[in-house]
This record gives structure tokens, C-alpha cells and sequence, in this order.
């Protein structure tokens, strides 16, 4: 008896529990996961009991994917109810930052937080937050996020276009789809048919793959890490008469470029960014940079300090849960590395000194250089700058988006679930990926940026005619273009060098930079036509005198003051001869009066 229970026991457990009558019209569909081994009504719903088609599919959970946002309170929530809670008020699905930054973007005013859903939650200090639907904001802004940006949303179901595919809601993330859109698996009663999932496997682990299918739009970090830039949109044959070598949706050719550092090595989005990132932490954020707790500094360290880590002691500690699903499993009494919210990492770990991450997926140990006391971290004044500033390899920056809002038309609001008047289109005018401009960001350091946006409005009215024709959006009621500090993720080992950066007028923000001595002017070349304000540059100098023609847009950034340009230049005395970090020179402020020693006047042909 005891014999036949335990038998039992093991095929409930070891052999999937698929309803009967479901596998009879879906046999050979794949089994979700190991741990989802139970019937298919838990998820879908519906009647297993029926072999009549009509009846089994009556009351199902949200059709083919019960995970979609208006029944996962029914579906994945039922056993996932912690998980669940924190991805309703992560940003990837709140979009409260994309929805903030396009409204000021536009020159729009507002005081409410708005959202892809209404909300009573709380902010990071325990601060009650209440949220209103960006369907209630009834603005140009407002409509262009519902039917421009919502589409990569995670709420919602994108099935049209090519490897763009996604579901929404759970699904959005943890199922793979095809770059037709179509279902490849096993089940032939829906094989080859569009709006499934490539299988009916479940990625507990995202791959990069599925990042990709939304962060190839606006700042391309999907593809920069990658190693692919989307530059020639004209569809230009490359060979056998094919547009080439590769496409993304747009439909837009993509050209392969060198890969970001940690591609090269084999890690995936997901070995760097913690599910608190992706997932949320329970908290609600106005902007992407407030839930986003890693830094290059956690595993590489800072010039004067090694990363920071903890030990492993409790059950409940992220390593332990997390790892589960990892191929290497993290355990009791090991030191995990710390994020820069002092959370622990559960891939990374210090051991006799030295550390090493994990790929999660595959296992793969990867040894981590540290910099501390290195002599190219410890330049003074270096310390202000972002660890991405001096490695980034690009930095893809969109240079005049022409936007037209044409009233004759209709296009669907992806909130609003419905097709309403008004139909957005647009184009740029030109794109670049290197030099890049710096600005101090969010967090007080100096950083890429890129244009964001540089907005120029046509609206069409109903009688065909043009309210507004090219207009570059106002903020703050002035006619400025507008940049954003970014982190482009394409970076390599080998920074820039001291004089490529230190001799480029473009990071500091001139743009082409061309320098006349003769009315004392740096300007560049590339300008609008309309305005007459250069689109590359964030300042111009004319007659000996600083302006600043663009604003640089997020909360408490700034573009470089004019002292930072100055000893950014004057640096230029050093570098000619000392082209290397070297503690003896820039380990502390640079002392000019050393030219004018015996040794330093010889070499500059003043002194006899």
C-alpha cells in the first residue's frame, strides 16, 4: 500500500497534469514549466470536463493569455500574489516616467502623477502616492504616449510588426515570441498561426531576446549592447538585392558594430539587472532612475573602495530564493556583492579577495577586475564622472524629430483600447553615435547625454489646413532644443583616452566645433535652418561669450558651467606630454606653476 501511494505521488508530481480533453485538440503542446505540472484550467479557465470545442473555451481566462493585465489578479496572481503586488508598481508597467518625461518634453504643465492605471500606493520614504490613468490626460502629450510610446507598454499585447512581439502582462516578459509573431511548437492545431507565443514554454529567465522586442526604440540600448545600429533606415539592399544585414521593426536594416564589454563575455541583460529593477520592489517611482539600484561601482569598486558586499545568513536573503532557478545556486555563509541600495546581488560574490559573477543562465564564472587604486581611476576630478562617461563606445543620438499630428485621421489609442481621431507620424534628421555631449545628470555626475527631444510640431487640421507648421515645441516658453543624460549601454575596457576627450570640443558640448580667432567664436556647423540654432550643440561661444542654446531636461541636471569647460580645456597644457593616468600628476589638482620650472621651459621653448 505505502508502495502504490508513493507511486502515486511521483506521477502526480513528475508527470504533467494536462486536462484530458485539452490535450486531445492540443497534443504535443509544450509543457509551461516543471513547476507549473497541474491542470490547464488553473490558468486558462474553461471546461476540461467538455470535449465540445465551444463549451471547453466558455469562461477561459483572458483567451490565450490568461497573464494579461485585466485578469492576472485571477491567473498568475492567485499563486504569485507577492510578485504580483510588485509588478503593478514597477515602472515597466506604471510608465510613470516615460508618461512625466513626455509631458515636459512637450512644454505641458501638470501636477499629478499619471500612470497606466488609477493607484493608491507608496514611494521609497513610505510617502502615500496616488496615480491618475494617463487615458484622463487629454493633451497632445497624453495622446502621444497612448498611441505612440504605450505600444512597448507591458500592459498591453503588441502582435503586429517584426521581432516586436509581445503579450502582456506576466507573459510580456516570461514568453518568448518569434520574430514573425507566429506559434512554432509542437501544437499543430494552432501551429503557424499569429498572436502565440513562439512555444508554450515559459521563460523563467528572460533572454535578451525579450528585451529587445520594446528597448530597440528611443535611446537603442538593446541593440547597442548587442553590437547593432539601426543608422540606415532607407532599406538600402546589401546583398542579393535584400535590405541587410539584419532587420528590426520599422521596418528599419540594422548594421552590426562592436558590442558592448559584457556581451563579449557572455553575460545577458538579466546577469546585470536584479528583479528588483525589472519586477519592482513594491515602491512606486516617478522616474526610471530612482528604481534602478546598480552601479558600475557594485562589482568594479571605486577608486578608493572594493565593492561592498554581505554574508549570506537567512533563508529568506534574495540569493538563496533567486538562485534556485540560476544554474550555479548561491548558499549559506557566502559573501554576496551589495547594489548601490546596499541589496544583495544573487550572481555575484566575493571569495579570498577576489570576485566573481555568475551568468545565471548558463553558469559561466567570470573573475571581475576591480579598479581601486588604479592609477587612470584616481584622477582628480574624475570622481564626478560617471564610470560610462570615459568607457562608452557609442551613444545614439536623434537629431530633429519632425512630428506631424494630422486631425483627418484616426489612429488607435493602445490605453483608451479604442481608435480616435488624430494620427501621428514622424521623422528625423540625422543620426550620430559619436562624440557625445556631456551633462551632469540626476545624481550630480558628469555623463553622456543625448538629444531628448528636439521636438518640431506640424498639426493638421480637419480642412487640411496647418495650425502649426514646424514649430519647435517651447519649454518654459522659450524656442530650446533639449538633451537627457544616458547611459547608451555599449562600453568597453578601452576608455577614451585622455587627449581624445580633453581635445574634442563635442563633449563639452560645441558640437562640430569650429574655432575662429578671429571674432573669438566656437560654433558648429550643423544648425537649423528655421531658428538658426545649431541641433548639435548645447553651447556656442561668440565674441568671448558663453551661450547656452539648449536645455538639458531632467530633475536637477544641468549642462557643463563654464569653469567645467575651462579647466576641461586647460587640462590640454598636461595631456600633450602626459597622455596616461599618472598619480604623480593628476592624483591630486593640477598644479600649473610647475611650467614654468627649468625642465618644463626647455621643453616649451621658453627658457634658456
Amino acid at each position: 500500500m505505502k508502495t502504490l501511494k508513493l507511486l502515486i505521488i511521483i506521477i502526480i508530481v513528475f508527470i504533467p497534469f494536462y486536462s484530458y480533453s485539452c490535450i486531445k485538440c492540443h497534443k504535443g503542446i509544450e509543457q509551461t514549466s516543471p513547476s507549473h505540472n497541474f491542470a490547464c484550467v488553473i490558468c486558462h479557465g474553461g471546461n476540461d470536463k467538455t470535449d465540445d470545442k465551444n463549451l471547453a473555451h466558455k469562461n477561459m481566462i483572458g483567451g490565450r493569455n490568461p497573464s494579461n493585465v485585466k485578469n492576472w489578479d485571477k491567473s498568475c496572481g492567485k499563486c504569485h500574489e507577492y510578485n504580483l503586488k510588485r509588478v503593478k508598481n514597477t515602472i515597466m508597467y506604471t510608465n510613470t516616467g516615460i508618461i512625466k518625461n513626455a509631458i515636459l518634453a512637450w512644454g505641458e504643465n501638470f501636477s499629478k502623477i499619471y500612470s497606466t492605471s488609477n493607484s493608491q500606493t507608496f514611494d521609497s520614504n513610505g510617502h502615500e502616492i496616488i496615480t491618475t490613468n494617463v487615458s484622463k490626460r487629454e493633451t497632445l502629450a497624453g495622446e502621444l504616449y497612448r498611441k505612440f510610446c504605450s505600444m512597448c507598454h507591458v500592459g498591453v499585447d503588441r502582435l503586429l510588426g517584426y521581432r516586436a512581439h509581445h503579450s502582456s502582462g506576466c507573459a510580456a516578459c516570461h514568453f518568448s515570441h518569434d520574430r514573425s509573431g507566429k506559434y512554432l511548437g509542437k501544437d499543430k492545431s494552432i501551429l503557424g498561426k499569429k498572436g502565440y507565443a513562439k512555444t508554450h514554454k515559459m521563460n523563467i529567465l528572460p533572454g535578451n531576446d525579450t528585451c529587445l522586442r520594446c528597448h530597440h526604440r528611443s535611446g537603442r540600448i538593446a541593440l547597442s549592447y548587442e553590437g547593432y545600429y539601426d543608422g540606415n533606415n532607407s532599406l538600402v539592399p546589401t546583398k542579393y538585392g535584400l535590405p541587410g544585414p539584419d532587420l528590426i521593426s520599422g521596418v528599419r536594416n540594422i548594421r552590426h558594430m562592436p558590442e558592448d564589454i559584457h556581451k563579449k563575455y557572455g553575460m545577458e541583460c538579466i546577469d546585470c539587472h536584479t528583479s528588483r529593477e525589472l519586477m519592482g520592489d513594491g515602491y512606486l517611482y516617478e522616474n526610471l532612475y530612482n528604481q534602478i539600484e546598480i552601479s558600475c561601482e557594485d562589482c568594479h569598486g571605486s577608486p578608493n573602495s572594493r565593492p561592498k558586499t554581505a554574508k549570506i545568513t537567512k533563508e529568506s536573503d534574495p540569493p538563496i530564493i533567486e538562485s534556485k532557478h540560476y544554474k550555479v545556486k548561491l548558499h549559506y555563509g557566502q559573501n554576496a556583492v551589495l547594489t548601490s541600495k546596499g541589496r544583495m546581488y544573487s550572481n555575484v560574490i566575493e571569495e579570498n579577495g577576489k570576485y566573481y559573477l555568475f551568468t545565471k543562465r548558463t553558469g559561466k564564472k567570470l573573475e571581475i577586475k576591480t579598479i581601486t587604486n588604479d592609477d587612470n581611476h584616481t584622477v582628480y576630478g574624475h570622481e564626478k564622472l560617471e564610470c560610462y562617461t570615459c568607457h562608452s563606445k557609442v551613444i545614439i543620438q536623434c537629431y530633429g524629430c519632425h512630428t506631424f499630428y494630422d486631425k483627418r485621421k484616426k489612429m488607435f489609442d493602445v490605453i483608451k483600447g479604442k481608435e480616435t481621431d488624430g494620427l501621428f507620424y514622424e521623422k528625423e534628421d540625422y543620426r550620430s553615435f559619436y562624440p557625445f555631449p556631456l551633462a551632469v545628470n540626476q545624481k550630480g555626475k558628469i555623463s553622456p547625454s543625448t538629444p531628448g527631444c528636439q521636438t518640431f510640431l506640424t498639426v493638421i487640421d480637419k480642412n487640411g489646413h496647418k495650425t502649426t507648421n514646424d514649430d519647435l515645441i517651447r519649454l518654459n516658453n522659450k524656442k530650446v532644443y533639449k538633451f537627457a543624460p544616458f547611459f547608451g549601454h555599449n562600453v568597453g575596457d578601452k576608455a577614451i583616452s585622455c587627449m581624445e576627450c580633453h581635445n574634442t570640443l563635442f563633449f563639452v558640448g560645441f558640437g562640430d566645433g569650429l574655432v575662429s580667432l578671429i571674432d573669438k567664436s566656437i560654433k558648429t556647423t550643423i544648425r537649423c535652418s528655421k531658428l538658426g540654432k545649431p541641433l548639435n550643440a548645447i553651447n556656442e561661444i561668440a565674441n568671448g561669450k558663453l551661450t547656452t542654446t539648449s536645455k538639458i531636461v531632467r530633475e536637477t541636471s544641468r549642462p557643463l558651467k563654464l569653469e567645467e569647460i575651462k579647466r576641461y580645456l586647460r587640462a590640454n597644457l598636461c595631456i600633450i606630454c602626459h597622455d596616461k593616468g599618472d598619480k604623480k600628476i593628476y592624483g591630486k589638482k593640477i598644479d600649473y606653476s610647475i611650467l614654468n620650472d627649468t625642465i618644463h621651459k626647455q621643453l616649451l621653448g621658453s627658457g634658456k
